[in-house]
């Protein structure tokens, strides 16, 4: 699999780069497979690639409506960390960081995953207690955290106001360094030509219109290229659950899906070597290789299809960002874009058999999406060979809303715009 490598980068230069693989081929949709996958993000595509690595099932179609990378893959803020405080999420995410950490070499593309670290700030005495409790679960469960104080964060991140007059002085912060960022769409496009290498059939534009029923059983999908027939049948369509859910006549989920902005600003020289959460408010940030500020912050509150926003939570953005950095009020901002989140009821995912037979679902993701995503793949592609949940994502059921039993890492109960 080692088909990018310094030897095949010279070699192709030397006949003028015409003999360059598709990454992915353009294949045109066979009437049945073994799996079908509705949603060609980092989600679907890394279920395709371990399905077909560590499974062995080959005959697996990925269906995406629009173009690879379209969805919310290609539309994040890149954070990768494992700093939750309730052991089933740090449990899983901690797996995926393992995997984030060996991933450009399993796929044989680099993913671009820098450990830069990430830093929650704490601007008040309570708010540092509460990081410490958090980072001794973690560190418990063997997940890195370390406690900073000013000093150090002065250190580590000049630009930031930890004066005493500042309107949210800072008392300290918890930090994850083996934490960090990955390049988006390089995740995608690498999970795809991985899928693709073991014979996984990835379609794009192919639009699911409905779904194709044997009794109770899902069979298979109609789709805007024709008619597709498959043993089982997943679901990893992120903000889209609750419409793709409906056709198959499920029409009430515990998610709801809202649009989350995020910005980039104007290249700048270096001055950010971390990615920095604001504690008083909503908001993190991290500097691009390309010297861009990428940043973030609350999901607009309403509910919405839209991959855009609207200005409450741009100006809400801004100010945080001003608060926090006062130097960079000056900065322009280049360009902006959203993402349709599913919320759930308590902030943690979804990987789970059914709710129909011949039907697997994995959504749920909040913010949390783009940093599962090898370990969201590994799970729901072992839940979907042996139809039965993997331990680490055995507690994300889909009714443990009717038991009781939630997963609440941030603590904001039943109000997904919450979390």
């Amino acid at each position: 699999m080692a088909e990018y490598s310094a030897l095949s980068i010279i070699r192709n230069a030397l006949s003028g780069n015409t003999n360059w693989k598709p990454a992915w081929r353009k294949p045109d949709p066979k009437p049945s497979y073994d799996v079908i996958i509705i949603g060609g993000g980092g989600h679907g595509l890394s279920t395709a690639y371990y399905l077909a690595k560590e499974h062995g099932i080959r005959n697996v179609a990925v269906l995406e409506r629009g173009y690879l990378g379209s969805g919310n893959v290609g539309r994040n803020t890149t954070a990768v960390r494992s700093n939750y405080l309730l052991p089933q999420n740090i449990r899983f995410y901690e797996h995926s960081m393992k995997m984030w950490e060996r991933l450009s070499h399993d796929l044989n593309y680099n993913v671009m995953f820098s450990q830069r670290g990430v830093l929650n700030l704490a601007h008040t005495p309570a708010q540092l207690d509460d990081y410490t409790r958090r980072g001794n679960a973690m560190r418990h469960l063997d997940a890195d955290a370390e406690l900073m104080d000013v000093a150090a964060i002065k250190r580590l991140m000049p630009i930031v106001d930890d004066s005493k007059t500042a309107r949210f002085p800072i008392y300290g912060g918890l930090m994850q360094w083996r934490a960090g960022t990955a390049r988006h769409d390089a995740v995608a496009w690498g999970y795809a030509r991985g899928a693709d290498r073991r014979g996984v059939d990835i379609l794009e534009n192919c639009e699911v219109t409905g779904f194709i029923r044997d009794g109770d059983r899902i069979a298979g999908v109609t789709t805007s290229r024709g008619e597709i027939r498959a043993k089982k049948v997943a679901v990893a369509v992120a903000g889209s659950t609750g419409h793709v859910m409906r056709m198959a006549g499920i029409d009430r989920m515990p998610i709801e899906s809202h649009v989350l902005q995020a910005f980039v600003s104007e290249s700048l020289k270096p001055i950010l070597d971390t990615v920095v959460t604001f504690g008083m408010g909503h908001f993190y940030v991290s500097q691009s290789d390309k010297g861009g500020l990428v940043y973030g912050g609350d999901i607009d509150g309403y509910n919405s299809y839209a991959q855009r926003g609207n200005l409450p939570i741009v100006e809400d953005v801004m100010s945080e960002m001003a608060a926090l950095f006062p130097s960079l009020t000056t900065v322009r901002v280049l360009r902006s874009w959203g993402g349709v989140c599913d919320m759930s009821m308590d902030g943690s995912p979804i990987i789970t058999t059914g709710p129909l037979p011949g039907m697997y679902l994995n959504c749920g993701w909040c913010y949390g999406g783009f940093k599962a995503t090898p370990a969201s793949g590994w799970c729901f592609a072992h839940t979907i060979a042996k139809d039965a949940p993997h331990e680490l994502n055995a507690p994300f059921t889909l009714d443990r809303f009717h038991r009781g039993t939630v997963i609440d890492d941030k603590g904001q109960g039943a109000t997904p715009r919450l979390h």
